[in-house]
């Protein structure tokens, strides 16, 4: 097939791009150019303002230089409003209301796998590939399912939870089969100089490395409240802004220790944004963090699922182990997770739930409200 690989300017899609040139594809590179710095008023927070040349314009060279060594085309093309639009717009609404969201998934439904796919398309392309660690294989019906990676460590898929069966009928996934290590001896066996050593990207999708705290006070002012102890309810300090905090964060909180019965730390449990507040309990109290019921909004499911009430196992975050769920689907399309017998913790409002048939990917939702023993728990 004609089919165009998106260059990120990593080792990652430059092994992909490699793989399907050997596997007889037509290939071609494009490069996304989605976050611009200066546009978007990215001055808080941002390390990289005082260097020469910006990271995307770094990556964009690398890419060039692997272009070069696989004798392939490379388009470029931005895709910064839809970013803006899409992706980042919702980032900031979302952390707004106090809840915490996954950009990288919604940059590989609206962007990657949207936005990329139908410029590929245009331009004659059949298909498009990422340097994503998944595997592409179909269920017992012959239908395009993604499943796991070989490489359990490096396994992407939580982040392709939202993409639809539509877009993922016209994506190819070249890593799922090897680990990151034989990536990188690849890379090296082809004198891939500008990326076989180089570390992978981090921070968030397409923005990269920030000084988060400071990052999102370009969008939204820090306003400082009070800090709540519970189960005691008692007031033992200030917090920098509500916003900037997550459920079940231990780190970084600001708040410093206080001696005697409250030493030990403190974790955050909810966040009342109407009023201001941080909720916080000791580490003896982390039973207050674990939930046993959540709702699921945006559910996405990449095929058909037959009947009600399926046994299913949940990532909650990336790289958390399948927690063991039943999956209820509504009347109204929305769903409800059960794992009474297996309570977990720090499910958080605005997070990714990703669901998974054994290897198999079923799909995902955003959590909305969460629930211990029938009680509601992640409201102020």
């Amino acid at each position: 097939m004609k089919v165009l690989v998106g260059l990120s300017g990593g080792v990652d899609s430059a092994v992909a791009a490699y793989l399907l040139q050997q596997e007889g594809h037509e290939v071609s590179g494009g490069f996304m150019r989605n976050w611009d710095a200066l546009a978007n008023n990215d001055t808080l927070g941002n390390p990289t303002l005082g260097q020469a040349q910006c990271p995307q314009e770094v990556d964009y060279y690398d890419a060039v230089e692997v272009a070069k060594a696989l004798n392939i085309p490379l388009l470029r093309q931005d895709f910064v409003k839809e970013y803006w639009d899409n992706v980042f717009s919702f980032f900031l609404s979302e952390y707004k209301k106090g809840r915490t969201p996954n950009p990288d998934v919604f940059c590989n439904k609206y962007i990657k796998f949207d936005a990329f796919l139908d410029f590929a398309k245009k331009n004659g392309f059949e298909a498009i590939a990422m340097g994503h660690y998944a595997k592409r294989g179909t269920d017992d019906k012959g239908n395009p399912r993604l499943f796991k990676a070989d490489d359990r460590n490096k396994d992407q898929t939580y982040f392709l939870c939202q993409i639809s069966k539509e877009q993922l009928s016209s994506c190819l996934f070249p890593l799922g089969n090897i680990d990151k290590p034989k990536v990188r001896e690849i890379a090296h066996s082809l004198g891939l100089k500008s990326v076989m050593d180089k570390k992978d990207s981090t921070g968030v999708c397409f923005i990269g490395e920030r000084h988060f705290k400071q990052f999102l006070q370009n969008y939204m002012p820090a306003k400082p409240g009070k800090v709540v102890l519970l189960p005691k309810g008692k007031e033992i300090g200030t917090h920098s802004g509500v916003y900037f905090y997550t459920i079940g964060q231990h780190k970084g909180l600001g708040i410093g220790g206080i001696k005697g019965e409250e030493e030990g730390g403190y974790w955050v449990v909810r966040k009342d944004v109407p009023n201001n507040i941080l909720y916080v309990c000791q580490p003896k109290d982390r039973y207050l963090l674990t939930s046993t019921s959540c709702n699921l909004s945006h559910l996405n499911l990449q095929g058909e699922v037959e009947g009600n009430d399926i046994e299913v196992g949940v990532k909650f975050r990336y790289r958390q182990a399948d927690q063991p769920c039943v999956l209820h689907i509504n009347e109204d399309g929305s769903a409800t997770l059960h794992y009474e017998d297996h309570p977990v913790e720090a499910v958080t409002p605005g997070q990714i739930a990703a669901i998974y048939v054994g290897d198999m990917l079923l799909g995902g939702g955003i959590i909305e409200e969460v629930y211990r023993e029938g009680k509601r728990v992640d409201a102020g």
